[in-house]
């Protein structure tokens, strides 16, 4: 694991989204859910975009070319923003993904064998759930490319964090000024904390200075 990928790991979604809000960056996104794990991960993503069929047929199954090309830390973030009820992540993708040490997956998108997830303790985040298939539904178009989730562009390389908070995305560009930003955020957050368990009255705690605290940095 290399040093940026601990520091992230140190962190929650909420410190990183609060980095990118005072930093005037995109990158948080609402709407996902956590389905199979308490696990909060942290790590460099491979991207799969996939699309209707449209008379196209797979030439071998969704996100396999993903998996195979992992390192262990990655997280697979898949688009699947078809409209059309069909999961692109499924029971043997996750034992694929977790033998080749892939620390999670995020969907943009329905997933499914969400109880097989579970019982490996296997993180799935997904926009939704489903039990409909893929097979004759959708196609994987490209591995390695640009996808969306949410409002957000999202490149291979580039970071993520999710928790049961959110998931967050880093530009890979960006990474080292948002993880000094997100870091001061947590040491002033846990702060805050130590001077609520010493009694300290809450008024005075959350001050004007926390509610000014995000204000974004000059360009």
């Amino acid at each position: 694991m290399d040093d940026l990928i601990k520091r992230l790991s140190r962190l929650d979604s909420c410190a990183v989204s609060d980095a990118l809000d005072k930093l005037g960056l995109k990158g948080s996104v609402t709407g996902l859910h956590r389905y199979s794990s308490d696990k909060r991960i942290a790590g460099r993503v491979l991207t799969v975009r996939l699309d209707r069929t449209e008379g196209r047929s797979n030439t071998r199954h969704l996100c396999t070319a993903a998996i195979e090309a992992a390192t262990p830390g990655n997280i697979i973030v898949v688009e699947q923003r078809t409209g059309i009820d069909a999961a692109c992540w499924g029971g043997n993708l996750t034992i694929g993904a977790q033998v080749k040490g892939v620390a999670g997956v995020i969907v943009e998108g329905p997933a499914r064998d969400i109880d097989d997830s579970r019982r490996l303790d296997f993180p799935v985040f997904a926009r939704t759930h489903t039990s409909r298939t893929a097979r004759g539904r959708i196609v994987e178009v490209e591995t390695g490319g640009p996808v969306t989730v949410g409002d957000v562009t999202v490149n291979p390389g580039d970071y993520a964090i999710a928790d049961a908070s959110g998931v967050v995305f880093i530009q890979a560009s960006e990474v080292g000024r948002v993880l000094d930003a997100a870091e001061a955020v947590w040491a002033r957050e846990e702060a805050m904390a130590q001077a609520l368990r010493e009694g300290k009255p809450i008024s005075q705690v959350m001050g004007a200075n926390y509610e000014t605290m995000l204000r974004k940095q000059e360009a």
